[in-house]
């Protein structure tokens, strides 16, 4: 895949903060994506213990018509951006863009274990990795960074917006029944209604739509040294 370099990293938090109210100017939430035509959807995520400098990040590339992982890729590196709330991109898209460089399937859309624009300054992890490639990407996150919401209905497919005063900057999802919703935010080349018709296309069942389940899965078993590259049929079973 394409990735772009806008920017250095390793960034003092007051100037990191500054570069994403700068950056936020330059997200697009407006376009409809076909959700149908996305069949290959990414997952990605980032593992460590929490002060760990060592970060493991990894991506998979899931097909939607056959429910196989097409394309996989991790690396470990470490980071020295602190861990920050808020500056989550800072940290850890330096490895993760390193993972995503290595794929060799360029995927229609990009789900990331993070949040788009439901975040203080409109840019989080979704939104920063959508600037520097071309496919849509979508934040999906297991807990809020900001903005409040109504708890959704106990029934899969129940939604209540998320809102940062009379901005509507995400929607709380739950995917399956009695289970805590995921928070969903456009990132970056895809609007409100797109993502949330794309995380749905991806659900299966589980409390994660099915690309940042296996995302998961992968990326902390490679951590662990449970996993091993290439090795699809026990990590996705």
């Amino acid at each position: 895949m394409n990735i772009r370099t806008l920017h250095e990293w390793n960034l003092p938090p007051r100037e990191a903060v500054a570069l994403q109210k700068t950056l936020a100017a330059s997200i697009n939430v407006l376009n409809a994506v076909d959700v149908a035509g996305c069949r290959l959807v990414a997952g990605v995520d980032v593992s460590s213990n929490k002060f760990d400098p060592v970060l493991t990040a990894g991506i998979i590339v899931w097909d939607r018509r056959t429910g196989q992982v097409v394309d996989q890729s991790f690396v470990q590196e470490k980071s020295t951006f602190p861990y920050t709330p808020g500056l989550l991109s800072f940290r850890e898209i330096p490895v993760l863009t390193n993972a995503i460089s290595h794929l060799q399937t360029v995927p229609h859309a990009i789900l990331v274990d993070g949040h788009g624009i439901a975040h203080p300054r409109r840019l989080g992890i979704a939104a920063h990795l959508g600037l520097l490639v071309d496919v849509p990407t979508v934040g999906v996150a297991k807990s809020r960074l900001t903005g409040i919401f109504a708890e959704p209905g106990v029934k899969a497919g129940s939604i209540s917006p998320l809102l940062d005063a009379d901005e509507q900057i995400g929607v709380a999802l739950r995917l399956k029944d009695n289970v805590q919703p995921v928070l969903v935010s456009p990132g970056n080349h895809i609007n409100m209604a797109s993502a949330v018709e794309l995380v749905i296309a991806c659900a299966r069942g589980y409390k994660l739509p099915e690309p940042t389940r296996l995302a998961h899965l992968y990326v902390n078993a490679m951590r662990v040294g449970t996993g091993t590259p290439g090795a699809q049929a026990s990590l996705f079973a």
